[in-house]
């Protein structure tokens, strides 16, 4: 079924607000089996319109709640404990779009009961890099290298809203506007040999999560290791989307910009300090509004990318220019693009401040004849040689339907620290992906699900100045 994908513009005036819906700007289809489900809710119907708009609305702490559940429930955290992968990630990190590369700290925070303090070490002999954030996905500070740290290590100390308190010394301090929020860092070791290894390792257990009050440094710092284990923070479209929705509308303040937006919350049954428990009826529309926001998400980035290099399909995602200039809260001064900013926080999470310092990407969604990427096929990319990154490059393979690695794949990434790779004569790596590998290509191949629509990212961690003034080509994914 065919519906009309509107963004939700969200204006806040003198405290009040008002819904300003796009012109029709694209049509989607979910080709996910959810036409019956779509079919129960009419188009003409306001509450499923109020229900799609919210479900677009609400991703990014949908998002983040997702995230949350998987830390309390698969890692049995805690807020302010630190959950970690001690060697590069497999599938079982289900989250979107991670790399195989790095390994991952995550932890989340919460600041009703006052300030939370974060230490974060010297990095020596080490890439580190990554941010804070709130519960609507806005970095508050990068931390590493390119953070406010510049690798020399500080203590970031986050306020919570309408902290009036005075502020001690020594500490980078954070003003969030949320009370949720939560934390990626990305160490990578100079090399995935056990030296390199345990010297990431030991950064880590470095790390110091706390409240304001017990900063002193003598508490000991709970770590979680994830290594093997399901870490499953991807979202689902059904009726538990709506349920994190309300959760999280009622632990977190309105923000002015979003007045609009809870007058449509109220009409659905969605009000802070007030149960959810919406009847049968609403349960059909908000499942079919959760199926429908998703399809939008998918088709705003695969039709969306604008490409890097002339003609070829590798680009950045529409929502990625918007969010640097507003530094990802989408608001323009005259509204809040819901749409991008949602389909942003489907395809990723944790974006820095300072894109494009310490990291770039490149996704592809479609082969060179200009074809979605399929499972059930084979196809080759070509890398040549001298990849302008200083730290190390590296190719993922995710599901187009979560943005997630695909579950159980054997393997789903390949980057420059594999020395096994085969590599041509002039140094360039032919990278092959399918179900199966071809012949005496194991080293070099990257597995996709049969059936299954993926997508590709091309990663750069220290990026060189050919990738910016595009010296340096890469040619598009090849059928075989």
């Amino acid at each position: 079924m065919n519906r009309t994908l509107r963004a939700w513009h969200v204006c806040g005036v003198f405290g009040l607000g008002s819904l300003l819906l796009q012109p029709a700007i694209a049509q989607v289809a979910d080709t996910t089996g959810s036409a019956a489900i779509i079919a129960q809710a009419p188009v003409d119907d306001p509450h499923s319109r109020d229900a799609f708009d919210a479900a677009v609305w609400g991703m990014p702490i949908v998002s983040v709640d997702a995230m949350r559940d998987a830390y309390l429930r698969d890692a049995g955290a805690h807020y302010n404990d630190i959950v970690y992968w001690s060697r590069p990630a497999d599938w079982k990190n289900q989250t979107t779009t991670p790399n195989s590369s790095s390994l991952y700290v995550y932890f989340n925070y919460n600041l009703k009961d006052g300030p939370v303090v974060i230490d974060i070490p010297a990095a020596e002999g080490i890439g580190v890099f990554g941010s804070v954030l709130n519960s609507w996905q806005v970095p508050l500070a990068d931390v590493g290298r390119e953070g406010e740290d510049m690798g020399n290590g500080a203590r970031y100390l986050l306020l919570p809203p309408g902290f009036e308190g005075e502020l001690p010394a020594g500490y980078v301090a954070l003003q969030s506007d949320t009370y949720n929020g939560y934390a990626l860092i990305r160490v990578t070791p100079g090399t995935l040999l056990p030296d390199d290894l345990r010297k990431a390792n030991a950064f880590i257990h470095k790390m110091h999560v706390s409240s304001l009050a017990n900063a002193s440094g003598n508490a000991p710092q709970r770590l979680i290791e994830m290594d093997g284990k399901v870490f499953d923070g991807i979202v689902q479209f059904d009726n538990t989307y709506f349920v994190r929705l309300a959760r999280m509308v009622s632990e977190e303040p309105a923000l002015p910009r979003d007045a609009g937006a809870y007058v449509r919350l109220r009409a659905l049954g969605i009000e802070p300090g007030k149960p959810f428990v919406p009847d049968a009826a609403m349960r059909a529309r908000m499942h079919a509004a959760a199926l429908e926001a998703r399809a939008s998400f998918r088709q705003t980035l695969q039709s969306g990318a604008r490409p890097w290099w002339p003609g070829l399909q590798w680009g950045i995602v529409s929502p990625v220019p918007v969010a640097v200039k507003t530094h990802f809260t989408f608001d323009d001064g005259q509204g809040v693009d819901t749409r991008l900013r949602g389909a942003l926080f489907f395809l990723a999470y944790a974006p820095p401040q300072k894109l494009g310092k310490a990291t770039f990407y490149l996704t592809s969604w479609r082969d060179q004849q200009g074809e979605l990427l399929d499972g059930s096929t084979h196809y080759r990319l070509r890398v040549p040689p001298h990849v302008p990154a200083w730290q190390f490059w590296a190719v993922n393979v995710y599901d187009s339907e979560t943005s997630g690695f695909i579950r159980h794949a054997p393997r789903v990434g390949i980057d420059s620290y594999d020395k096994g790779l085969q590599r041509n004569p002039d140094g360039s790596i032919d990278i092959y992906f399918g179900p199966v590998p071809p012949a005496g290509k194991t080293e070099n191949w990257i597995y996709t699900a049969p059936g299954k629509p993926w997508f590709a990212a091309f990663r750069l961690y220290g990026p060189e100045p050919a990738i910016f003034d595009r010296s340096w080509t890469m040619a598009d994914i090849t059928r075989q």
